[in-house]
C-alpha cells in the first residue's frame, strides 16, 4: 500500500536559513527523506521573488521528482473589496512558472457578497489548483467564515480545496476538532504542527509529541484517506538529513511512539 505523500513547508527549515541559502538548495535533502512534496514560499525568496528564476527552479525540482506547491502570504478576499485580490492573478502566473500544481493562499475577507464567479473567471486560464488556508489572523482563523465559503463554492461547483492548518486554530481559540468536523470533507492539504507557548507567552510551532500524533489521527478521521501532510514545525539538528528523515517518517505513519526534540521557528500570519 503506498504511503501518504508528505511535503515540507520549507519554512520548517527556518526563514533566514532558508533566505540564505535558497529554496531550491533544499531540494536534494528532501528527496534524500523521502518526501513527495515541496511547498515552496513566496516571503522566503530572497531579495525578492522578482529576481528568481522560476523556471530553472521548476526544472529543479522536475527532475529530482518532487510535487510542486506554491504558497504565498496573500488573502482571497481584501476587507471591503468584492472582487478576488488583484494580487491573485501575477501570484498565479508565478505559481505556474515553478511548475506548481497547487497555490495556497489564506481566505481572507470572506463574506456573502464576494463575487464567486468573478473568481471563478479568474482562476479558468490556469492549470493551477488553488488552496485556501486558516491563518492566524481574526477574519481567517475562525471556522464559520470557511463553512460559507466552501458551501458557496460546493453549490457552485467550484474546484477549490482547504489547506487546514491544525495549529492556526489556537490563535483565536478555535478547536481544531471543531474545524476537522465542519470542514473535514473539503481538506486536500494538512499542514500539521504542535503549538506552545514559549518563555515570553507568544504562540510558537513546536515538532509534535506522540499525543500530538495521536490527535491529529483523530482529526484526519473527518478528511479524505491518505490527505496529503505537510511538515511545518521546526526541522533543526546536527544531522538535518536525519531528523528530517523521521519526521516525515512520523507523518508518512501517524503511529510512530518516538517524541521529537522540540525546537522553535518563527511563525507568520499567514502560514
Amino acid at each position: 500500500m503506498n504511503q501518504p505523500t508528505v511535503a515540507i513547508s520549507l519554512g520548517a527549515f527556518g526563514a533566514d536559513l532558508v533566505r540564505a541559502q535558497g529554496q531550491a538548495s533544499f531540494i536534494p535533502l528532501l528527496v534524500s527523506a523521502g518526501v513527495k512534496r515541496i511547498e515552496l514560499r513566496e516571503e522566503l525568496f530572497s531579495p525578492d521573488v522578482a529576481h528568481q528564476d522560476l523556471p530553472g527552479l521548476a526544472h529543479a525540482i522536475q527532475v529530482q521528482g518532487l510535487e510542486c506547491l506554491y504558497s504565498a502570504p496573500i488573502e482571497l478576499w481584501l476587507e471591503g473589496d468584492t472582487k478576488p485580490n488583484p494580487e491573485l492573478q501575477p501570484t498565479l502566473d508565478r505559481a505556474s512558472a515553478c511548475g506548481a500544481v497547487w497555490l495556497k493562499v489564506s481566505l481572507g475577507h470572506f463574506n456573502e457578497r464576494c463575487d464567486l464567479a468573478a473568481l471563478a473567471d479568474r482562476l479558468a486560464p490556469y492549470a493551477v489548483h488553488l488552496l485556501v488556508e486558516n491563518d492566524q489572523t481574526e477574519h481567517g482563523g475562525r471556522i464559520e467564515p470557511f463553512v460559507q465559503f466552501f458551501a458557496a463554492i460546493t453549490a457552485l461547483q467550484m474546484p477549490i480545496g482547504m489547506t487546514f492548518d491544525i495549529g492556526n486554530w489556537r490563535w483565536h481559540d478555535q478547536l481544531a476538532s471543531d474545524a476537522a468536523r465542519a470542514l473535514g470533507r473539503y481538506v486536500e492539504y494538512l499542514h500539521c504542527k504542535a503549538i506552545t507557548r514559549n518563555a515570553a507567552g507568544k504562540l510558537i510551532a513546536v515538532p509534535p509529541t506522540p499525543a500530538d500524533l495521536q490527535d491529529w489521527r483523530q482529526l484526519m478521521q473527518h478528511m479524505p484517506t491518505g490527505v496529503p501532510r505537510a511538515i511545518e514545525y521546526p526541522l533543526q539538528g546536527d544531522d538535518l538529513l536525519e531528523v528530517t528523515r523521521e519526521q516525515v517518517a512520523l507523518l508518512a505513519n501517524l503511529g510512530s511512539s518516538s517524541t521529537p526534540h522540540s525546537t522553535e521557528t518563527e511563525t507568520l500570519s499567514h502560514v
